[in-house]
């Protein structure tokens, strides 16, 4: 089977691929008639792999939109690769060159959100979880929380029981661990929601605002309350640099929306308040609270004086961006 892929502005097919039995679609290669571009913000081309916005030229583009001359402007760019006076469409397609030189579909361009300072493509995270072979379908937004946006990804999952906890946070981790292979920690959602069948429009489009918010609660439900004071200690802490009510010896750090600023905050407080020099890393390790706190008992972490004025000092630069 082959796919053809093309917007209106460059009538009518633009590009074509042959799909592989149980393959994906993908935007594929230029016709004979189109020529394809993957640019940055400056109009220069990106190298294999890196994702950027798809542009188009060639014999099928129009000249505009019909009395919408700002939005011409803003789609229909001067193609500074053409000696003859040539403009290029703006697809708003995000998109990356594979190995093989086929054009692979990210996402789209308005999915863009900035979240710590960093610009998220939201499609790039889609993408990635779609390889992994229990995903049949994702959807990834940015949501408020109380400590800014986060990252949430909504899952599904034919395999996988929704009634089974344990199986839910196994698969969550997998997923997560196998995100951050190919992600910087900022584009790792926040939380990993797991759904039969995403919502869809009338029209068969994803309904994003259908999707449920997080209920910080419902990922609690197993709620063990801590017993030694250290326990306590600790949990009062991630509560507070979490912004939630409380947390319990079984729930995980990253599941109730941490990230790694708030580990380098929370290993900071507990350094301030506790007495304890340890490293972020040792969250990560060990991101539920009885685990976490089991390691304290053995001595395990202890880092310097020096390394500690270190983690103040980066933590003061990322809260400043």
């Amino acid at each position: 089977m082959y796919d053809l892929y093309g917007p209106s502005e460059d009538t009518t097919y633009s590009t074509w691929t042959r799909r592989t039995a149980g393959g994906t679609a993908n935007i594929g290669r230029p016709l004979k008639h189109t020529a394809s571009y993957l640019l940055d913000a400056d109009l220069q081309p990106v190298p294999q792999g890196v994702s950027a916005e798809l542009y188009l030229s060639g014999a099928g583009i129009t000249r505009g939109y019909l009395g919408r001359a700002a939005m011409t402007a803003e789609k229909y760019v001067p193609n500074p690769f053409s000696t003859t006076g040539e403009r290029l469409y703006r697809t708003g397609d995000l998109s990356r060159y594979r190995a093989d030189g086929v054009l692979e579909y990210q996402g789209r361009i308005d999915h863009q959100v900035k979240i710590r300072g960093f610009r998220i493509e939201l499609g790039e995270i889609e993408a990635r979880l779609l390889q992994q072979p229990e995903v049949r379908d994702v959807a990834v937004l940015a949501q408020d929380a109380p400590g800014g946006q986060q990252l949430v990804a909504y899952v599904v999952v034919p395999t996988l029981n929704l009634n089974a906890t344990e199986a839910q946070r196994a698969l969550r981790d997998e997923l997560k661990a196998a995100l951050r292979e190919h992600l910087p920690d900022y584009m790792i959602p926040a939380h990993l929601l797991f759904l039969e069948q995403l919502p869809l429009t009338p029209n068969g489009k994803l309904d994003r605002k259908a999707l449920p918010a997080v209920e910080t609660g419902l990922l609690q439900a197993g709620y063990v309350a801590p017993a030694s004071a250290l326990e306590q200690q600790v949990a009062a802490i991630w509560a507070q640099v979490l912004t939630v009510e409380r947390v319990g010896l079984n729930d995980h750090f990253f599941e109730l929306g941490g990230h790694s600023l708030l580990a380098v905050n929370a290993v900071s407080r507990m350094a301030l308040e506790l007495g304890l020099t340890l490293t972020p890393q040792l969250i990560f390790q060990h991101p539920v609270l009885g685990e976490f706190v089991a390691q304290l008992d053995t001595g395990d972490g202890p880092i310097d004086e020096q390394k500690l004025n270190k983690l103040e000092a980066l933590l003061d630069e990322m809260e400043e961006v």
